[in-house]
């Protein structure tokens, strides 16, 4: 069965961006860089991954669904990119769009947990929960994996890496990477 593996990158505090859905405070590290390049080059966006040294036609590795929240689709779509993972099969989970202009893209009004258990069923890749913090707590109980790239720099305020109602999950860290500027890429799964 295909698994829900959220990964994301927070800062010390577990901001996982600005209020504005800005990440350009997150230091970056060459050897973190080169690490997700090559390790998880499908998280890097279509129009992105040219810049970065990836080829448009490099395969998955580890995913070919992603769904995302609506704030975190809207960090593209100012951008006026419809279509930011046009690699893998892309789902935005929002209440309050009534319609998404890319048909590339398809708009989840309604429930998460049905639309991942659904997605679990199917064969292929795992499912990358890309973001934010409000669809990753309704989505807690269907994670079964974290992968944290843990920056070094506290934020103070903004999007939180889960946000919701209390709900302890207990999970253990089963990989950890250190990078030259301090910060990590920790594999968790649950305990």
């Amino acid at each position: 069965m295909r698994k829900l593996v959220y990964f994301t990158g927070t800062t010390i505090d577990g901001v996982i961006a600005g209020p504005g859905g800005e990440t350009d405070f997150h230091p970056l590290d060459p050897d973190m860089v080169a690490h997700v390049r090559a390790e998880f080059p499908e998280t890097m966006p279509t129009h992105i991954r040219p810049r970065v040294g990836i080829a448009a036609d490099t395969p998955n590795q580890r995913y070919d669904t992603v769904v995302m929240g609506r704030g975190t689709y809207a960090v593209p779509l100012a951008e006026g990119v419809t279509s930011p993972y046009a690699h893998l099969r892309q789902y935005v989970v929002s209440r309050s769009l009534s319609r998404l202009a890319d048909p590339a893209v398809t708009l989840v009004p309604g429930d998460p947990l049905a639309l991942v258990r659904q997605l679990k069923t199917e064969e292929g890749l795992d499912i990358w929960l890309c973001g934010g913090g409000d669809l990753a707590g309704q989505l807690l109980p269907e994670i079964d994996e974290l992968v944290v790239k843990s920056y070094p720099v506290v934020a103070g305020g903004g999007v939180p890496m889960f946000s919701g109602g209390f709900g302890p999950r207990g999970f253990t860290p089963v990989e950890v990477l250190t990078f030259g500027h301090g910060g990590t890429i920790t594999t968790y799964r649950p305990s």
